[in-house]
């Protein structure tokens, strides 16, 4: 079940096109989720990747995987680090942002939107998310975009194709860690 949402929801991360992606886990009866992501991170942090569970509510698990070179290069931008001040967050190293991150995630069920920079969206997005409401964006797809939606398109597109071929490819057989591009 975890690999298939793997495929589903973070082709374009396995396929190192992406920094990030998330996605809600139904945690069925007798399922134990840190069993299965410590089986996933295995195989997966040879190549760079790594999945934990950020926070539970509701019946589900949201999971958070990410590669490892994106996630450190997004978070060393200088202006990412200012935006990320505003949140509280004093150290913008890995594992440090992770943890304010987590904390953020469980001070109360709303979302966190500044969390579209662990996912790599465009700064300028997240920022316009933010100040719009999540209202006015010029298009969506794998985010609301308010700044360059030519560019944006192009990479939904990417990211469409990638998902497509991966769904494919492992409903043929191939494994998600046989899918998974490495750093």
């Amino acid at each position: 079940m975890l690999e298939k949402c793997l495929i589903e929801y973070c082709s374009p991360t396995l396929a190192s096109l992406k920094t990030a992606n998330l996605f809600n886990y139904s945690l069925e009866a007798g399922r134990d989720v840190a069993d299965e992501l410590f089986a996933v991170n295995c195989g997966l942090s040879e190549k760079g990747l790594f999945a934990v569970e950020l926070r539970r509510s509701g019946g589900k698990a949201l999971i958070y995987v990410w590669r490892r070179s994106f996630l450190e290069r997004d978070l060393g931008r200088p202006d990412v680090r200012c935006f990320l001040e505003g949140y509280g967050y004093r150290k913008t190293d890995m594992v440090s942002a992770l943890m304010r991150l987590k904390e953020r995630l469980a001070e109360n069920e709303s979302f966190p939107h500044e969390i579209g920079v662990f996912l790599g969206y465009p700064l300028g997005d997240v920022i316009g998310f933010i100040r719009n409401a999540g209202k006015n964006s010029k298009c969506s797809g794998w985010w609301k975009v308010y700044c360059d939606e030519c560019e944006a398109q192009k990479q939904f597109a990417r990211f469409q194709k990638c998902r497509d071929i991966y769904t494919k490819l492992w409903s043929e057989g191939r494994s998600v860690w046989q899918l998974t591009v490495a750093a």
